[in-house]
């Protein structure tokens, strides 16, 4: 009898003992598909990287500090570019190299990104447009990996850009300067965009009536860029 009750000791032990290791093990198993859901989970999309504002666009050497149009203003340029402290190239960078695409809309009217801009005689911009490709197309093209924002972009063109002005527009009223990255809206100061490859960024000036509806998101980049 005794030995019974032993035995009988023992089963129920190992039975509590197995009763504690299933739970344990459900808890491990919640704790894991929370886990493994959580990694799962696709996170919001961000908006654009940001860096440092470009202040005072308009007091370097031919700043544009008109309506639009604007163009390429090129006479001043290499001033500008050593104001910047951006060195003019002899030729194209070719370890950094991407592209963007800019829209400009002043009340709902398109203005114009030159073509040529950043280039002049015998030197060249890390930031500029080709004539040779569609309007609107900046290139990113320098001989080493720097970060380059939308404000360095329109320093170089000399057209003043901030939280509220393009040229010589400024906010007033229900007139505003807003803008967009491959869609989403960008608060702030649009100098601190950094410039990525394949973005399409949109700038536009006026009434909220007067803002393209839908704003575009992406662009059709012609072949090989």
């Amino acid at each position: 009898m005794r030995a019974m009750l032993s035995s009988l000791r023992a089963v129920a032990a190992l039975l509590a003992v197995a009763a504690m290791l299933l739970l344990a093990g459900c808890g491990g198993s919640d704790e894991d598909d929370a886990a493994n859901t959580a990694s799962t989970t696709t996170p919001a999309a961000a908006g654009p990287q940001l860096g440092e504002a470009v202040e005072a666009i308009a007091e370097l050497p031919g700043a544009l500090k008109t309506p639009p149009p604007w163009p390429a203003n090129t006479d001043e340029l290499q001033q500008r570019l050593r104001a910047l402290g951006l060195e003019p190239l002899t030729e194209e960078g070719q370890l950094q190299h991407t592209h963007q695409h800019l829209d400009i809309l002043v009340a709902g009217e398109p203005v114009e990104v030159p073509g040529d801009l950043g280039i002049g005689d015998g030197f060249i911009s890390d930031l500029h447009t080709h004539a040779s490709y569609p309007p609107g197309i900046i290139h990113v093209e320098s001989p080493a990996q720097e970060t380059f924002t939308l404000g360095q972009f329109f320093a170089v063109w000399g057209v003043p850009l901030s939280a509220d002005c393009i040229g010589s527009l400024c906010a007033k009223g229900d007139k505003q300067l807003k803008a967009w990255v491959n869609g989403e809206p960008v608060s702030g100061d649009p100098t601190r965009i950094v410039l990525e490859d394949h973005q399409q960024i949109v700038l536009a000036y006026g009434t909220p009536a007067e803002v393209p509806k839908p704003v575009p998101a992406t662009y059709a980049w012609p072949e090989g860029l």
